[in-house]
């Protein structure tokens, strides 16, 4: 029959795995409540505000431009009704020799429009008749200036000068 008394062994045993369960709970509880933690915890918590701001801030400029966009259209809009009011008052009372409505433009040709194969601008070209190949043409900077010949003297009070 065994002894309702422990043995020492058992006692020790049981000791030693309570002061590990115990520095194990205390590690544990010491990490959650430390400085480094809360700092942690305070961080994560300011991202987490820092994230929200941004999405409601982005939500505020997608409605801004939106709005914004929406209102630009009906200004459109009401400036198209405009211009074609005007025009329309135009036409009726000065006999069709008014400005032309918005609503005629967009279906029509244009006759005053330059077709494109005509609207090629070159610079000009010199067509100033030559007697010669060697002759200065009308668009030449010396065109139509006559040149005296350098007489003996002149020469001599140039090199003077200098």
């Amino acid at each position: 029959m065994e002894s309702a008394v422990y043995s020492l062994e058992m006692v020790l045993a049981i000791a030693v795995i309570a002061v590990i369960v115990g520095l194990i709970a205390g590690l544990l509880m010491g990490r959650r409540s430390s400085d480094s933690a809360k700092k942690h915890r305070d961080i994560a918590l300011k991202l987490d505000q820092v994230m929200q701001d941004k999405k409601s801030y982005e939500a505020e400029v997608v409605e801004h431009f939106s709005e914004t966009a929406k209102l630009l259209n009906n200004l459109t809009e009401s400036y198209r009704e405009v211009h074609n009011q005007l025009a329309q008052g135009a036409e009726k009372l000065c006999h069709g020799a008014g400005p032309v409505s918005l609503e005629r433009l967009e279906n029509k040709y244009d006759p005053t429009e330059i077709p494109a194969n005509l609207a090629n601008i070159e610079p000009p070209l010199d067509y100033a008749p030559k007697t010669s190949p060697d002759e200065k043409g009308m668009l030449n900077e010396e065109f139509g200036l006559e040149r005296k010949p350098a007489s003996e003297d002149d020469t001599e009070a140039k090199g003077k000068a200098h």
